[in-house]
């Protein structure tokens, strides 16, 4: 009875890392202004950043790429691999810099659209398909989601969230510069692919 009521407290906590109203959320600290805005804050125990920019992009175009899961080793450069285990559950692989073992997280995500809002929110699960490489390190408590908010038919504030934590080996001094450069990356590199044309 004990190891069950454990397994049940360990399940909410996990699914209770649903970063969808994270927008809400005041306090924030800043690392970063320009080019990408970044900042971080502690949220039920985790270190979540968020990278925000606004993008010259139809919110619609933005909202495809970011759906387009198959197609992110070729927008997001640092993702090695993704592979689809079900509906709405994937397995993302990372690549990371030497000398760092890469990373990868199994997810289930969610996506709630409006004419003007645009929501795509994950969270950790387990599945029996998602084979762990064993030079990598599992995210077990990944967590994200990001949001859209139209400005105008051709301007979007896209704003992406995520849990910071890195485990492994990777060392608690060096994780500000690991949000920074991950937050700018990653909204630069979908900048980039809308620029050079995938529209879908």
């Amino acid at each position: 009875m004990k190891f069950i009521t454990l397994y049940i407290i360990a399940n909410c906590y996990l699914i209770a890392l649903d970063l969808k109203g994270i927008s809400n959320l005041k306090n924030w600290i800043i690392l970063q202004e320009h080019p990408v805005k970044i900042e971080w804050r502690d949220f039920k125990g985790f270190p979540i950043s968020r990278a925000e920019k606004v993008l010259e992009h139809n919110i619609l175009l933005i909202a495809n790429v970011i759906q387009d899961i198959g197609n992110y080793p070729v927008t997001f450069k640092r993702i090695t691999k993704t592979k689809i285990l079900e509906d709405n559950i994937v397995q993302i692989v990372l690549d990371m810099p030497f000398p760092f073992s890469g990373r990868d997280y199994i997810i289930k995500y969610n996506i709630e659209k409006n004419l003007d809002k645009w929501i795509f929110s994950f969270y950790s699960v387990e599945h029996n398909k998602g084979i762990l490489d064993p030079r990598n390190v599992r995210l077990i408590n990944a967590a994200g989601v990001w949001e859209l908010i139209q400005i105008s038919p051709n301007q979007t504030l896209v704003s992406y969230a995520w849990n910071g934590e890195l485990l492994g080996n990777f060392p608690e001094f060096g994780l500000e510069k690991a949000w920074i450069t991950q937050g700018t990356e990653v909204l630069n590199w979908l900048n980039e692919s809308l620029s050079n044309g995938r529209k879908s």
